[in-house]
């Protein structure tokens, strides 16, 4: 497991992005690629990818931003079209850092992001790694279980540490014993930032035009990206259904799949090493 003190070495820097302060955290030389987190209480990029990161930075240049309204970045997620919002922030954090194209790896909330960015402007992705990624078939189901205690984690009595261990050690993997107190710990603290608390970045959907515009399966434009991706999804995923992986795939032109045995939502983090070799060599393309 690679530790946040293997990580120390990595430039961080807090850009200006149409008015918005984005944290930006990277290390290694190459291809650029952006990893870009998931959208549960408290999460940031480099905690997200912290058995990642270095092995992915002896091939690439790996940039890992917080996502709006999470970490160190400005506050606050527009309601109203949350994947667009955060997908407008990141591209143009590609235009601070002078990147014309760039390869994506989005977990859950960035997945969506990612996706997102590639719909409206695939000439910016290059190749995308997705694991689990949110909005796909979401007009289809009804949430699941996992996914409920997540967007009421704010409601209610409020944050309290205990409601986030359950959330991960119940939901988020499929083996409760191989997240130390010290993730929960961190992840805690930073949920219940002030500023975190007054407008929570990941909320149910405002409207049914919102939740419309939020299930990627209902997006013609998705039949015909033309992004090389990879899907990578937990079997045991108990937030967004593994039923979601194919149908992905089925829509995607160029899109490989490949579900996780014994894995649930955080596969990056659960299957660390499978992780790494199957996304260093997609975005290669050697596979």
């Amino acid at each position: 497991m690679t530790t946040h003190t293997e990580l120390s070495s990595m430039q961080e820097s807090l850009l200006d992005v149409a008015g918005k302060k984005i944290f930006v955290a990277e290390t290694g030389e190459g291809s650029p690629v952006l990893l870009l987190h998931g959208g549960g209480p408290g999460a940031s990029g480099v905690s997200n990818y912290a058995r990642n990161i270095a092995e992915l930075s002896k091939e690439y240049r790996v940039i890992v931003p917080d996502l709006p309204g999470y970490g160190r970045s400005t506050k606050g997620v527009d309601g109203a079209d949350p994947f667009g919002y955060l997908a407008d922030a990141i591209r143009g954090l590609l235009d601070e850092l002078g990147l014309d194209k760039a390869h994506f790896v989005g977990n859950s909330y960035g997945g969506a992001c990612a996706l997102r960015l590639a719909l409206d402007t695939p000439d910016r992705v290059d190749r995308m790694v997705l694991m689990g990624p949110g909005g796909i078939g979401t007009t289809r189901a009804l949430p699941t279980p996992g996914l409920n205690t997540l967007l009421n984690y704010y409601s209610g009595d409020g944050p309290s540490r205990a409601k986030l261990e359950k959330f991960i050690r119940q939901y988020l993997v499929f083996n409760a014993a191989d997240v130390p107190e010290s993730v929960i710990d961190a992840r805690y603290r930073d949920s219940i930032d002030p500023e975190v608390v007054a407008a929570p970045p990941l909320r149910r959907p405002k409207s049914l035009k919102a939740l419309w515009k939020m299930d990627f399966t209902r997006d013609e434009r998705l039949s015909r990206l033309p992004v090389p991706t990879l899907v990578l999804w937990g079997a045991a995923d108990k937030v967004n259904r593994p039923s979601g992986g194919p149908m992905l795939a089925d829509r995607l032109p160029n899109g490989d799949l490949y579900l996780v045995a014994n894995t649930g939502h955080w596969v990056q983090f659960e299957r660390a090493e499978l992780f790494n070799r199957l996304c260093a060599d997609f975005l290669a393309g050697r596979r």
